[in-house]
């Protein structure tokens, strides 16, 4: 499983460990990504994503699940938030 967030798309970043003698070798920064079920009001439905402790404060911060996805770049989601985007799309158009 990739350690990606599936609505903000945020990844591992590549740093160094700095010692007190300043030498530096590599390492990875992780997000902090948490299993979480959302729910879409529009569609009346839940879902389980895998998203970053601050897409989590975002979402809440923006409206919720529908809010967030209608303003976020196709680029950055997942296939899976991209399939919820979609059907958000078509229940508005049709509503």
């Amino acid at each position: 499983m990739s350690r990606r967030c599936e609505l903000s798309g945020v990844g591992p970043v590549v740093g160094n460990n700095v010692s007190h003698a300043n030498n530096k070798t590599k390492r990875r920064f992780l997000p902090n990504l948490c299993d979480v079920t959302l729910a879409s009001e529009t569609l009346g439905q839940s879902y389980k994503l895998r998203i970053a402790a601050k897409t989590l404060r975002s979402v809440d911060h923006i409206g919720g699940l529908d809010a967030y996805l209608m303003k976020a770049k196709d680029d950055h989601l997942s296939d899976r938030a991209m399939k919820i985007k979609r059907a958000l799309k078509k229940k508005v158009a049709a509503a």
